[in-house]
């Protein structure tokens, strides 16, 4: 191959189920003690499915963290209205919103999903 990874700092995710809407309230009380990264992720899409994979490979130790959430949206589309309305969020799929301290503070969608943009977004605040 071309290109090596780096499996020593690879780390896994420890997706926490998000599905239903009570659960926010802990998400905002969460995100006071710790960043929480929901991702909401729709099982129809094989985009989704693309990016959560390269989401997955690019996590590493330090992104861990993170309390991380994961959303099939298309079981609990209610609540990931809700989280738009929430958060302010525009809704997307597949898309990843950071929150810290009850606010969103970065959302990104599709193809801009990645471990590093996370990572940069972490260490702003």
């Amino acid at each position: 191959m071309f290109w090596k990874k780096d499996k020593e700092n690879q780390a896994k995710v420890e997706w926490q189920s998000l599905d239903h809407i009570e659960q926010l309230n802990e998400v905002i009380e969460e995100s006071h003690e710790k960043p929480v990264l929901i991702y909401k992720h729709s099982t129809r899409c094989g985009i989704s499915g693309m990016t959560m994979s390269r989401l997955e490979r690019g996590w590493t130790e330090d992104l861990n963290v993170l309390k991380t959430y994961y959303l099939d949206l298309i079981a609990y589309r209610d609540l990931s209205n809700e989280i738009a309305n929430r958060f302010g969020v525009y809704h997307e799929s597949p898309q990843v919103i950071l929150i810290r301290n009850g606010n969103a503070v970065y959302n990104e969608s599709h193809m801009g999903i990645s471990a590093d943009n996370i990572r940069l977004n972490i260490k702003k605040g």
